[in-house]
């Protein structure tokens, strides 16, 4: 690796391997898949294949607020994509996402089924699919869909610069840290001015909007992404505390941040969902313990 301070860019780029850090074993300059393998399916319509870092958290919650509201339809079943062990680079993974990337979803409600990948996308196909959690009039659902591809556009400057330069690269570098760290500061600062006049993001009604933020910037604030609380101070953001305090004590929410995840507290993880009662019928023998390559979530 060469010393930040004299490296130059060659004329034509080429792939180092020993320059991907901790995520040298997943990222590549290439798509399409490595191996082939089937993906495992349940008994219900939706099936969900997915891992519980911030993305994947948003769409394991929505799924749980729907059925939360009575949406039967909504009962899916979660299946654990180890992104660490290559997953996410198999034959049937690659079919439903070409992009290679968590979460993935396989709506068998119809014929032929629907895949919906981007987690944005998700949330959204969701939304309209049960007529929940998406404001119906033209100017309520314009802002909700504001903040939703607020989130959608601003999460990469927070995870893949602040997160990745801050807690995964080799070496530290002052300038990448101090942009991004800049950078999402200023991003909490625009969220902490909206909610001070909102008590959701979309307005009154708590919204996909709300589902996609959190995840990233209210664990942020929480104190559980990249142990960076203290170094952006995020106590001084009260109103994103106020409303990332509220969100993650919704039960469903509690539920959703469970599945598919396979590291921290045994206690907080669910590997897989088929039924609800999976929730309160978990052992110890479900429990493997498996610590995903940067996969630290709220």
């Amino acid at each position: 690796m060469s010393d930040s301070a004299t490296y130059q860019p060659a004329k034509i780029w080429h792939w180092n391997k020993n320059n991907g850090g901790r995520f040298a074993s997943i990222n590549r300059p290439t798509a399409g898949a490595t191996h082939q393998k089937t993906l495992p399916a349940g008994h219900h319509p939706l099936q969900l294949y997915s891992l519980a870092t911030p993305n994947g958290v948003k769409v394991t919650v929505m799924l749980e607020e729907l059925l939360a509201l009575g949406h039967a339809g909504a009962e899916y079943d979660a299946w654990l994509i180890r992104i660490d062990e290559s997953d996410q680079f198999g034959s049937g993974f690659v079919e439903i996402n070409p992009n290679s990337k968590i979460p993935a979803l396989l709506d068998r409600s119809s014929e032929p089924p629907v895949r919906v990948f981007e987690s944005g996308a998700i949330l959204l196909y969701l939304a309209e699919k049960f007529g929940a959690l998406l404001p119906t009039t033209h100017a309520a659902r314009t802002e909700c869909l504001n903040w939703l591809f607020w989130q959608m556009g601003s999460a990469p400057f927070l995870g893949g610069g602040f997160g990745h330069f801050y807690a995964y690269a080799p070496t530290k570098i002052e300038y990448a840290i101090d942009r991004f760290a800049m950078e999402v500061k200023r991003q909490l600062d625009v969220l902490d001015r909206h909610l001070a006049e909102h008590e959701y993001l979309a307005g009154e009604a708590y919204s996909i909007a709300d589902i996609a933020v959190w995840p990233w910037y209210g664990a942020l604030v929480r104190g559980l992404l990249y142990d960076a609380g203290e170094f952006l101070q995020v106590q001084d953001y009260a109103h994103v505390q106020r409303w990332a305090t509220a969100i993650a004590e919704r039960p469903a929410v509690r539920r959703g941040r469970m599945v598919n995840r396979s590291f921290g507290e045994l206690s907080s993880q669910l590997h897989e969902r088929h039924d609800a009662s999976d929730f309160h019928t978990r052992t110890q023998d479900k429990l493997q313990p498996s610590a995903p390559a940067g996969a630290k979530g709220p």
